[in-house]
């Protein structure tokens, strides 16, 4: 058995209106002033900014707005973000929105505590010391970054995504009302959906020996998001759909389904650079990289894909090969199921060029400087050939 490490420190709220009572949990923390970081339009017609600045007047509770954070945040954003926080002197971050604000404003909170440029910590030139402390009200469930200590910023310069994960990077609080989610469109819910499944496959499938305990823990949320997906499809505003989908995001990512440290990564890295190049769902772009990226990997450990397949799917194969490919095959299906593409081509409507599956493979192995992947170490001819499989699939 691999030793493992479990830390997860975010105090959570959840359930109805528990964003309402965000001025006293941020009075806790005794700001003198607090950011509210944000994204589009969506937290100002559907009210929720208002009422969390009401929450905080009612505390008298100081703070400053900056809003506009788009999909695959940008540091252009996180700088903007940065000059604000000196310029005002706040030392509370409050992110209101999805995943993309919530990696913004871990972003601002390291740009402001550590000096330089805060993307030299992201492309990991320096070793972050410290953050702003930072709370969150989740509008999206996806990337479990309310719950993690992980965040990825795009640089705009060279379109490169780079994540950064330390223990500076948890929120302390993190307010998770299932209600905020039911405007999410039907896309962006199912690319939620698809990174929530990612995250605990990125852990699942580990060279180590794991707990029989943390597996189950494992496939019972790939079977809930699977359940509750399809719920999802047909009835939006299911409310117990949307809670089970949004704890199911947190739990994925916040190392009860397996220590980060120890899992692969490889979709995730080969992904950014998907998103990070064409601004694609991040979602969206794991589940076009992930079907060949397992059948470029499974035969590394056959019997991980067949003990998936057994327990979450109810396959009954007796041999070990033909489930793990039957398993590959399900994932796909489900996929598609749920309206997610399975391939570059259909993720882009295109084909990718050879000279940008060379760029992207040239960024993914962080310019012939890394391996990605420890399920099977991937060097640049993996990942090429992987790109290559995921482009040259057809669209169904």
């Amino acid at each position: 058995m691999e030793n493992f490490k479990f830390y997860a420190p975010t105090k959570v709220y959840f359930g109805k209106d528990e964003e309402k009572k965000v001025g006293k949990i941020l009075k806790e923390f005794h700001p003198k002033k607090v950011l509210i970081h944000y994204g589009g339009q969506s937290a100002i017609k559907s009210g929720l900014l208002d009422r969390v600045k009401k929450a905080l007047d009612e505390e008298n509770i100081v703070y400053c707005l900056c809003g506009g954070v788009v999909a695959n945040p940008l540091l252009l954003k996180v700088n903007e973000g940065i000059q604000i926080c000196k310029e005002e002197g706040v030392d509370f971050i409050l992110a209101v929105g999805g995943g993309s604000v919530l990696d913004s404003s871990k972003g601002i909170a390291y740009g402001v505590y550590n000096e330089g440029n805060v993307w030299d910590y992201y492309a990991r030139k320096k070793k972050v010391k410290g953050a702003l402390p930072m709370g969150c009200i989740l509008t999206l469930a996806a990337t479990g970054s309310e719950m993690s200590n992980s965040s990825v910023i795009t640089n705009e310069d060279g379109n490169l995504k780079r994540g950064l994960s330390s223990e500076y990077g948890y929120f302390k609080f993190s307010i998770l009302n299932p209600e905020l989610t039911y405007t999410v469109s039907k896309y962006q819910t199912m690319c939620g959906c698809t990174d929530i499944i990612m995250h605990t496959f990125e852990r699942y499938f580990t060279p180590y020996d794991t707990l029989d305990l943390v597996d189950q823990m494992a496939e019972s949320v790939v079977r809930t998001v699977i359940k509750n997906a399809k719920i999802l499809l047909e009835d939006p505003t299911n409310e117990k759909a949307r809670a089970e989908i949004m704890w199911a995001g947190s739990v994925s990512h916040n190392d009860m389904t397996g220590d980060r440290s120890l899992g692969d990564w490889a979709c995730h890295q080969l992904e950014h650079e998907l998103s990070g190049m064409f601004n694609v769902a991040h979602g969206a772009g794991l589940a076009a990289i992930w079907d060949s990226w397992a059948n470029h990997v499974y035969m590394e450990n056959p019997t991980r894909f067949a003990k998936l397949g057994h327990r979450v799917f109810g396959l009954d194969d007796s041999d070990t090969l033909s489930c793990a490919l039957n398993t590959i095959e399900k994932m796909e299906e489900f996929f598609k199921s749920i309206g997610m593409p399975t391939s570059i081509q259909e993720l882009l409507k295109r084909k990718c060029t050879e000279q940008e599956l060379y760029e992207l493979t040239y960024k993914c192995s962080f310019e012939h400087t890394r391996t990605i992947g420890k399920f099977k170490e991937l060097d640049e001819t993996d990942m090429l050939e992987i790109y290559r499989m995921a482009n040259e699939k057809e669209v169904a």
